[in-house]
């Protein structure tokens, strides 16, 4: 491995373990000396890569932002949320960022305001035409808030479903009770019956 290749994934390594730092900690409790512990490398090179505690926050609020976006974009405009491989693909890199949205909806940040107005922006566009006794701009902004109350009460839920919210399972159970509860009303003609068909793939691929 060149040196440079080693640089960015010692990078990404210190981000993402900033991520997990902030999410447990939110940005008061965690130090670039608790993110180099996680990471596995020194606070000198922590602050080599990203100089303040603030700078490695923006990084992982970029980092999130963009993640999110994403496959959002991908998953509802471009039709991948009836692909198992783009499900099992989500399933597996999105609970750490979900964690880390859950922390910084709560704290507060520029990046997480700016991914629930994307979100309301994503969804207004499939309610525009929908009837309603309110305008579908309020209906987006509602609607987006109460699924992202599920991520930002994950511990809740979880304790209520009695398996982790963000674990295969957990994600199963909400993605057919959100279904249960929201179609056909917000989804779009079709998307049931492809979430339908994808969950049950991957419950079986996970039974065996």
């Amino acid at each position: 491995m060149d040196v440079q290749q080693s640089d960015l994934t010692a990078r990404a390594r210190i981000r993402d373990a900033a991520m997990a730092e902030f999410a447990e900690r939110g940005m008061s409790g965690t130090t670039i000396r608790g993110v180099a512990e996680r990471a596995g490398v020194s606070p000198a090179l922590v602050q080599h890569h990203f100089g303040t505690k603030e700078r490695l926050r923006s990084a992982c609020d970029e980092h999130v932002t963009e993640y999110l976006r994403r496959e959002a974009a991908a998953g509802i405009d471009g039709g991948e949320v009836g692909d198992p491989g783009y499900v099992a693909a989500i399933r597996r890199t999105a609970p750490p960022m979900l964690r880390y949205l859950a922390r910084a909806l709560v704290d507060g940040s520029a990046a997480a305001a700016g991914i629930f107005d994307d979100l309301v922006e994503i969804t207004e566009r499939y309610l525009v035409d929908q009837p309603g006794r309110a305008d579908a701009h309020t209906r987006a902004v509602v609607f987006t808030a109460m699924r992202l109350g599920i991520t930002v009460m994950h511990e809740h839920v979880s304790r209520g479903l009695g398996t982790d919210l963000f674990g295969a399972a957990g994600a199963t159970r909400v993605a057919h009770a959100t279904l249960d509860l929201v179609a056909p009303g917000i989804v779009p003609d079709g998307m049931t019956e492809k979430v339908d068909a994808v969950l049950e793939v991957m419950d079986e691929g996970e039974a065996r």
